[in-house]
């Protein structure tokens, strides 16, 4: 087989591609970080995200957050081509800040739960799932 210049070209640009990809992933979720957040910096506790640490099947991964005196709670999925996963959003008649649902997660990475809190200050939690086989056509 004879590699043109013009092959090598096209690999290496190629390749120079692929290696960028997850960056732009999670460039992506921490755009949709800053959106919810609206620029502020969250902080640590307050905030509980429950997920396996291996989950079999990427199309439906259970997790819960629960955040006591939270108004909303966002989760994001910093892997996944739309990082955006789900917002909770609490009423003042509300008898807890949590919820349940399963989600779908393109490959391993991390999930994160954003809170509001009522006072306007932001907490967050993360927790990293192995993903076995892909949910988002992987």
């Amino acid at each position: 087989m004879n590699l043109t210049r013009r092959d090598a070209l096209a690999l290496g640009l190629g390749a120079t591609a692929a290696a960028l990809l997850p960056f732009r992933a999670v460039a992506a979720a921490d755009d949709a970080i800053a959106a919810f957040t609206g620029g502020a910096e969250a902080g640590a506790g307050g905030i509980t995200l429950t997920a396996p640490e291996i989950a079999e099947n990427g199309n439906t991964v259970p997790i819960t957050v629960d955040a006591p005196g939270a108004e909303t709670i966002a989760v994001f999925a910093t892997g996944n081509p739309t990082p955006e996963v789900a917002a909770f959003t609490f009423g003042p008649l509300a008898g807890s800040q949590m919820a349940s649902t399963r989600i779908r997660l393109a490959g391993t990475q991390d999930v994160v739960a954003i809170a509001k809190m009522a006072d306007g200050s932001f907490v967050k939690a993360a927790a990293t799932v192995k993903v076995t086989i892909g949910g988002c056509g992987g």
